[in-house]
């Protein structure tokens, strides 16, 4: 038995991963699908001051308040800058990392660098409504709320000790055509300190390939 704590992306609740917790609850493991802060259910609590680092804080209190050890770590999207920053505070706790199509920083990366020409002039034009949150795409789940702007804008502070956590796994969306994480798979595709999976879906893997991805995920967990 496997303990999966799942960080979603941007505008989405821990409901955007029902169909992998599902899946991988039915298989006998321990599932934790966290909604971060100002976001989904807890949009009541957005502001100007909710950041990258509140939500590697909302994360680091899920794992005291549930005293998890030994875990898998899955972060969707704008998630992966989130476990990347987890993993380099308390990489004792972690047992590998997952990275669903997500962003993979090195220190100093924010997911506004990292990101598209287009998705930052999204960002840009939704945050004018009230100057620090976006609003998410017409055709998200109808639960996805704002999301706050300087989450984005933050760069990420990693001391290296992420690197302690040797197993990682990257899954890439291959048919989402203004993927920014093209890149980065490019980049790990050689890298013998990842396991790449190319998958044919769009971005939400979770709903595209559930199954697939279930499989995958366990596997970077035995």
């Amino acid at each position: 038995m496997t303990t999966f704590v799942l960080v979603p992306g941007s505008h989405h609740g821990g409901w955007s991963f029902d169909p992998l917790t599902s899946r991988l609850r039915a298989q006998g493991h321990d599932v934790y699908p966290l909604t971060l802060t100002g976001v989904g259910d807890r949009n009541h609590l957005i502001s100007p001051a909710v950041n990258l680092d509140t939500h590697i804080a909302d994360v680091l209190a899920a794992l005291d308040g549930e005293r998890l050890d030994d875990v898998v770590l899955c972060g969707h999207s704008y998630g992966g800058m989130v476990i990347a920053g987890v993993a380099d505070r308390v990489p004792e706790r972690i047992r590998a990392l997952a990275y669903l199509d997500a962003f993979v920083p090195e220190d100093g990366d924010s997911a506004w660098a990292l990101n598209t020409d287009a998705e930052r002039d999204r960002l840009l034009s939704g945050a004018r409504a009230d100057g620090f949150s976006f609003p998410p795409q017409p055709f998200f789940d109808p639960r996805a709320t704002s999301h706050p702007l300087a989450s984005f804008l933050q760069a990420i502070r990693l001391t290296g000790k992420l690197e302690a956590v040797t197993r990682r796994t990257y899954v890439y969306a291959a048919n989402w055509p203004e993927s920014p994480f093209g890149p980065v798979a490019e980049r790990l595709r050689g890298d013998s300190g990842w396991q790449l999976h190319v998958m044919q879906s769009r971005h939400n893997l979770m709903g595209d390939v559930p199954d697939e991805l279930a499989r995958i995920v366990a596997q970077a967990g035995a």
